[in-house]
């Protein structure tokens, strides 16, 4: 597929509006023939929707392959893209693949800051094995903030509400 440099951010466009609509189908074809076209160049947030986008349909095979031409054309992210990332892999109930992204995310050279760990932090709260690893990091990092831990008993509840409307 040859597409000339004026129709390029037409169909950037318009492939981003497919990414955002979710429609995975043809997606990771056409992902494949973006990266190969001439006027294509590193963009952090056409791997930043392609990953949330999978995430959430739950596509962790595909997601992956993407993770990996990622680092292998050295596409930096910043903490918050991170932390985007990892939530939509955390929302979908993928916590062992956000716990990869948090590996790369403590050695980017992008300084650490608070407000994406703290959504991170909101994320794990099902995990809570996986949060306390984050949260020991963060306050080792962030001295002089404090983290909300919430009643140990929250999902129970969750749980409890889920099974009482079944039995209606």
């Amino acid at each position: 597929m040859h597409i000339s440099s004026e129709r390029k951010g037409a169909f950037y466009s318009f492939w981003l509006g497919w990414v955002r609509k979710e429609i995975c189908m043809l997606i990771g074809l056409i992902y494949d023939v973006v990266r190969k076209e001439i006027w294509y160049r590193l963009d952090m947030f056409f791997y930043r929707d392609m990953l949330m986008m999978l995430a959430r349909n739950k596509k962790v095979d595909e997601a992956k392959k993407v993770w990996g031409d990622l680092k292998r054309e050295e596409v930096l992210f910043d903490q918050h893209t991170f932390g985007d990332i990892m939530r939509a892999f955390l929302d979908s109930g993928f916590p062992l693949e956000a716990m990869e992204i948090y590996g790369e995310m403590t050695q980017s050279p992008d300084p650490p800051i608070s407000l994406p760990f703290r959504v991170i932090l909101k994320g794990f709260l099902p995990y809570p094995e996986r949060r306390e690893k984050v949260k020991d990091d963060f306050l080792e990092l962030f001295l002089d903030m404090i983290v909300y831990d919430p009643p140990k008993d929250l999902f129970e509840d969750k749980e409890w509400k889920r099974e009482s409307e079944d039995d209606d």
